[in-house]
């Protein structure tokens, strides 16, 4: 059974910070970190695009082709594409392919704390047009895309914490965040201490 990290609920539902492989999880979205390309040749997105299989593959590169058509980038960093989870679909309703800031570009590094809001923002807002309660999705930026993860862990936490506690109901009451990397665990077990008693909710790890 997978580690439970954390957990923390909110007015309108919980996060929990989990262990283990994202795909072995349900939800109704998947949370997928793509490159601005969407095309699954990296780190954990490379993972989900093999277990999704080729159909998926095919679909973000037709979305790469008609953009180029247009002279546009696939699909620019803090923005997002949904697609079917195809071999998924057992697990997931959908899957949404996040452009967050790649901080091995400077300037995108330079503009890591407005980027990294809006990514989330944007696709909290693609996430509110679907009819879904529960997200699966690794802390974003934080793999391949090297966000310092001390800072990366508290703007996370405040932001999915901000959004479940936040004034209107945000559309869904799950949120399962699954971390692999041992720094970043580290790292927001440190945050979580440090700031648990200005975090909105209770925790709820031993509930």
């Amino acid at each position: 059974m997978a580690e439970l990290y954390m957990a923390r609920t909110c007015k309108w539902g919980t996060l929990r910070v989990v262990g283990g492989d994202i795909w072995n999880y349900e939800g109704d979205v998947l949370v997928t970190p793509a490159n601005n390309r969407l095309s699954g040749r990296e780190g954990l997105d490379a993972q989900i695009h093999n277990k999704a299989g080729q159909e998926l593959t095919d679909v973000t590169r037709n979305i790469c082709l008609d953009m180029r058509k247009i002279n546009a980038p696939p699909c620019a960093v803090t923005k997002n594409v949904v697609t079917e989870p195809f071999q998924l679909a057992s697990q997931f309703k959908h899957i949404i392919h996040v452009v967050g800031p790649d901080c091995r570009r400077p300037n995108q590094d330079e503009a890591r704390r407005v980027l990294l809001p809006e990514t989330y923002a944007n696709m909290f807002e693609s996430i509110s047009a679907l009819d879904i309660k529960s997200i699966v999705a690794p802390p974003l930026s934080m793999g391949i895309f090297a966000y310092p993860h001390r800072e990366g862990a508290r703007l996370t936490l405040e932001i999915i914490l901000g959004l479940l506690d936040g004034a209107e109901d945000p559309g869904f009451s799950e949120y399962t965040m699954v971390v692999k990397e041992r720094n970043f665990i580290s790292n927001m077990r440190t945050v979580y201490r440090e700031t648990e008693d200005q975090l909105p909710g209770e925790d709820t790890t031993t509930a």
